[in-house]
């Protein structure tokens, strides 16, 4: 079976945490075997036009490389490093961590916990402020 559907289904639960402003953050994490890639930070950012992005951080061994993308365009530059490298990944609300796991057969699942964090990130906040 393959883990796509599931993935999906955790990317609904980002677009809505986004939609109702309890977003704090992504990371991809827990890769497979010693890689040159470690994590990826997807952070929501507002740029001078207040154009809503997210910058997603990939941490390498020597390095950090940040890029900005829709919320659309990060699905698809995502989805990709889920399996290769990555195992997890875990999403985190002002009401919940999501956790979208794959195991060693690649099922994935998700679940769910108490939140980590208090706030959204202070982006999210800020867009709740201008109402966008």
């Amino acid at each position: 079976m393959s883990f796509q559907p599931v993935f999906a289904e955790f990317w609904e639960k980002v677009k809505e945490s986004i939609a109702d402003k309890t977003y704090a953050k992504l990371t991809l994490a827990k890769t497979i075997g010693d890689t040159d890639l470690k994590n990826i930070y997807v952070r929501p950012v507002l740029l001078e036009n207040d154009e809503f992005k997210l910058s997603i951080i990939a941490r390498y061994k020597t390095e950090e490389i940040e890029s900005f993308h829709s919320l659309e365009e990060a699905f698809f530059i995502l989805a990709p490093y889920m399996n290769n490298p990555f195992l997890t990944a875990l999403l985190f609300t002002t009401e919940n961590d999501i956790t979208f796991k794959l195991n060693k057969k690649r099922a994935g699942t998700i679940t769910e916990q108490a939140p980590t964090f208090k706030n959204a990130s202070d982006v999210i906040l800020e867009m709740k402020e201008k109402g966008l």
